[in-house]
């Protein structure tokens, strides 16, 4: 698994994994379960490696020259 997410994907999936899942802890009824989906973004920009991004053969990291 190399990594494929760069620095600033890293960075905006990590904060916008933390505020999806803070949905967990602020909504109310059905629709707090939902925030649970803030572990996708989460784990793929703590591991930097996305799925996606593999399959479709992106990659976000720098090139090294």
């Amino acid at each position: 698994m190399t990594a494929n997410v760069g620095t600033v994907d890293r960075v905006i999936r990590i904060v916008a994994g933390l505020v999806i899942l803070s949905l967990v802890f602020l909504a109310e009824g059905p629709q707090r379960w939902w925030g649970l989906v803030g572990f996708v973004p989460l784990l793929t920009g703590i591991v930097r490696f996305c799925p996606g991004y593999a399959l479709f053969g992106w990659s976000t990291c720098a090139t090294k020259r």
